[in-house]
Formats: structure tokens, sequence, C-alpha cells
């Protein structure tokens, strides 16, 4: 099965450069392996990012950041699986390395099994 994790903080500040290290060793082992499949970073919100909403049959733009907006998602990554263990074990691994080299940094990463998607074998 595949999952979703998406990381979030409320912590502003860049990561230390050793957490980055960490995990980009994390991820050739992750890759190299088959589990993931995709990963990145996002930019700060006010670099650009903006919410767009539907709300009352009316879709608004607000640019970012928003000011009651608490956490900010910061990367995500997609892996496959064949437990719901081996993705909770993953997950964990990868908090254990802010926890290790995060400088105090505090956060969440959000494990989400994802839908079968029909129409992705027809665009591959």
């Amino acid at each position: 099965m595949r999952y979703m994790y998406v990381v979030k903080s409320s912590m502003m500040k860049p990561p230390p450069q050793r957490l980055f290290e960490e995990m980009d060793k994390l991820a050739e082992r992750s890759i190299k392996s088959g589990a993931m499949l995709d990963n990145g970073g996002l930019l700060p919100p006010h670099m650009g990012g903006a919410q767009i909403a539907l709300k009352a049959g009316k879709v608004t733009v607000t640019d970012m950041p928003l000011a009651e907006g608490k956490e900010v998602i910061g990367g995500y990554a997609v892996f496959e699986f064949k437990t719901r263990e081996e993705a909770l074990a993953s997950a964990v691994e990868f908090m254990e390395l802010h926890r290790k080299f995060g400088d105090g940094w505090e956060g969440v990463c959000e494990m989400r099994p994802m839908a079968d998607n029909p129409h992705a074998a027809a665009r591959s």
C-alpha cells in the first residue's frame, strides 16, 4: 500500500544542516530499497504561497502566510510498504532523526494511506 507522509511544524527557522544530511542518508536508503517513490521539501509560505478556497459558492485567493496559520507543511514523501507496521516504523525512524539532530525542532509527521488511482496506469 502507498502512504504519504506530510511533515508539519510551527517552527519557522530552517532545520540544522546535520539534520538535512541525515535525512538525505535515510532518503537514499529508502530509494535504493524501493520503498520511497517521491519526496520533496516545500519553501516557506511567504515565498509565493497562496491559499485558494471555495466557500459559499465563491473561489477566493489569499496570499500566504495566513495570519491565523500556526503550522506549515514543510515537506512530503510517498512510500510503498507491504504493511502498516512497516510504514509506521519508517515514520518513527524519520522523526527520530529530527529528535536527534533537529536542535529542538518540534513538529508532526502525518502518515496517510493513499487511495488507489485507477488512472495512474493509463498515464504510464
